[in-house]
């Protein structure tokens, strides 16, 4: 019988060591940045993104290993979003996780360009991708970029602060696919894209993928 908890805990490990190994050395100049990036991630998190984005590689036939790039790319773009969602001009949220945010540690300038860095390094990532398809990082980038643009994660933020907690069904129903679930979709999508997949497959696993995060944004 499948363990989907010691999966998800053997996963979780595995990210975290990858994660710390990608960013930059916490005395990497300019130090101050780096050690913002690094709070940004490492403070914990249940790692769902990256995690389903190697078990869409592994659903494809494929092997974790194909999809570590798209995977530690998309936490890396999670991470961003919330460094930039804590910011006083946005939710003005002082503490994650039970650590002080990158803005309230850093300083609010520095959350910004600690932000805008992870965004700019899961970019990096991606086109570092190593694939015996030459066109698949280039697949990857837009991919990524397609969650997390306007019609996106950025999309979704606007209608959110826009309706001031006022929102009726379709604006929720808008916050939560676009804020939330497209990135859960470009995951399982890029897992799928790494391992090799065809078309369907990537689509129904990105299918499965935008399903997921409406109900993890709901419970």
């Amino acid at each position: 019988m499948f363990d989907l908890t010691a999966y998800l805990a053997e996963r979780q490990v595995a990210v975290a060591q990858r994660l710390l190994e990608w960013l930059p050395p916490a005395d990497q100049r300019p130090a101050v940045l780096s050690q913002a990036m690094r709070h940004a991630v490492v403070t914990g998190g249940k790692r769902l993104r990256p995690i389903l984005c190697l078990a869409a590689a592994e659903a494809a036939g494929g092997t974790g290993d194909a999809a570590w790039h798209p995977a530690i790319a998309v936490e890396l773009l999670h991470a961003y979003t919330l460094v930039h969602d804590d910011l006083p001009c946005m939710d003005n949220d002082t503490v994650r996780r039970g650590q002080p945010t990158v803005w309230a540690r850093y300083g609010e300038s520095t959350a910004v360009l600690a932000g805008d860095a992870l965004q700019s390094l899961a970019f990096e990532l991606l086109a570092r991708t190593p694939a015996c398809d030459p066109a698949i990082p280039g697949i990857l980038v837009g991919e990524l970029a397609g969650a997390a643009g306007a019609g996106g994660i950025i999309g979704g933020q606007i209608e959110d602060l826009a309706c001031g907690g006022q929102a009726d069904a379709a604006t929720v129903a808008y916050v939560h696919q676009h804020k939330t679930a497209d990135l859960f979709r470009a995951a399982a999508r890029m897992g799928a894209i790494a391992a090799g997949a065809d078309t369907g497959l990537t689509d129904r696993l990105g299918d499965f993928g935008s399903h997921l995060g409406v109900a993890f944004q709901i419970i």
